[in-house]
């Protein structure tokens, strides 16, 4: 396995979850990222929010892809933890707003409106976890990006 994997296996399952923390506290919600690359994986979320505070303070985080297998068999997940960096990317930002028309509802309106924010995780190491892992976490192979 390589990061090319990874990519592909985030890309083909978007709807993660993004772990942060707040203090001592560990926070969890759902996020669709938006696209990964060999560059990272990329997410778009609102300045307003608490995980965007979150991030700002301590950008490590964790992120779990699920393939969502309706047997439990040929379930299999993607874990990914790292650093994130905050982007300051207008074709981005376009895209997100684009493809999130109920931004507008929130009185965004263009691009550039500064509460638009895209995010990478830039640097870490992922791997992968199928039920035939069960006790050998310690043993999978982690790809470091």
């Amino acid at each position: 396995m390589d990061l090319k994997d990874c990519v592909k296996f985030a890309n083909e399952n978007p709807i993660c979850y993004v772990a942060t923390a707040e203090g001592d506290q560990p926070r969890v919600r759902a996020f669709m990222m938006d696209f990964a690359d060999e560059s990272g994986f990329y997410f778009g979320t609102l300045s307003p929010k608490e995980v965007s505070k979150q991030l700002k303070s301590n950008p490590r985080v964790e992120v779990c892809y699920f393939n969502n297998a309706q047997n439990p068999m040929d379930a299999k997940m993607m874990r990914v933890t790292g650093k994130i960096e905050f982007l300051d990317d207008i074709a981005f930002k376009t895209k997100i707003y684009e493809r999130r028309p109920f931004l507008k509802s929130l009185g965004i309106e263009k691009p550039e409106d500064p509460r638009i924010e895209v995010f990478r995780i830039y640097t870490g190491e992922a791997h992968f976890w199928t039920m035939g892992d069960i006790m050998k976490e310690p043993e999978l192979e982690r790809i470091e990006f």
